[in-house]
């Protein structure tokens, strides 16, 4: 069983981590988990009002997981952020997947974790004047919903099923074509998608 934690802040983007987490549930015939982390073992409330009770705090991680994802959110900007530096620089050393959706983005700018990858986030502009000289690597940006190099999967806070699907073909959760049939429904529709399969 692969495990994959999601990083939620107050304020958390629900939208962002629901495309993932259902297509993991959905694709990965069981072969995966999914767990929530947040700074204190309180509810942590989403944009739109869902109380999320993580399953684990930044002390209790376990050493073994496969995968941890920074769903964006109104608190990346603040101090309390700061405090998940220490498990993004423990996941990229480990070689382990990175993703970071919307204003995590900007979050991973800040501490230096884009400067040897191609990415994206939500604007090129504000993720230069936010991480100022902490951001070195201007011309990996890419103006693309969502980017995969290596083991950091990045994407704007609009590409919500695209930053899913990167996840998706980086953990191996399905094949491609399964992957991109999933992705074809849920951006074209039922009416619409090639997917007699998914009907």
């Amino acid at each position: 069983m692969k495990t994959i934690l999601y990083f939620l802040l107050d304020r958390w983007a629900d939208f962002e981590a629901a495309y993932i987490s259902t297509a993991v549930a959905m694709l990965g015939e069981g072969k995966f988990e999914n767990k929530t982390v947040s700074l204190s073992a309180a509810p942590v409330r989403s944009v739109g009002g869902f109380a999320a009770v993580p399953d684990y705090v930044l002390s209790d991680v376990p050493d073994d997981y496969d995968a941890l994802i920074l769903i964006g959110g109104m608190s990346w900007h603040g101090e309390e952020a700061a405090k998940v530096k220490p498990l993004v620089e423990k996941t990229l050393k480990s070689g382990r997947l990175l993703g970071a959706i919307c204003d995590a983005c900007r979050f991973l700018g800040t501490m230096g974790a884009l400067n040897h990858c191609r990415h994206t986030a939500n604007d090129f502009d504000e993720l230069v004047r936010s991480a100022g000289a902490a951001y070195t690597n201007a011309n990996g940006f890419v103006h693309r919903q969502a980017v995969c190099d290596g083991n950091v999967v990045t994407a704007n806070g609009t590409a919500s099923a695209e930053f899913a699907r990167e996840v998706l073909r980086a953990l191996l959760v399905a094949d491609e074509k399964t992957i991109d049939c999933w992705y074809e429904f849920h951006k074209l529709g039922l009416y619409t998608a090639p997917l007699p399969g998914m009907r």
